[in-house]
């Protein structure tokens, strides 16, 4: 699974957070490895330098082969909350799917 990083003006994505981030896709994701072409992350700091809460945000978009791509948001007070938010919304939405795609190809 091919997991690309994109980030809005704002925000520059350390090389090991960014490592960090793939590792923890890579293992949450795996078993929808099969279905998963690739998988895009946007980042982004929704007020720039300045403190808010609830500012970062975290894009989820899976790519799954012959579908349309499935794509989830999640806002948090950090970066780690957003992705964690983003991540369990995409899990959910993949068990959904692809437990259907699993019903009608037994039918």
């Amino acid at each position: 699974m091919t997991i690309q990083f994109n980030t809005d003006n704002n925000l520059t994505i350390h090389e090991n957070f960014r490592t960090k981030l793939n590792d923890l896709l890579q293992d949450e994701f795996e078993r929808f490895g099969d279905y998963i072409t690739r998988m895009e992350v946007h980042l982004s700091d929704e007020n720039g330098g300045k403190k808010a809460q609830n500012d970062k945000k975290c894009v989820l978009e899976a790519r799954l082969a012959g579908k349309s791509p499935i794509a989830v948001t999640d806002h948090g007070d950090s970066m780690e909350q957003a992705v964690n938010g983003a991540i369990d919304k995409l899990k959910k939405s993949l068990d959904t799917i692809i437990g259907r795609m699993k019903d009608h190809s037994t039918h």
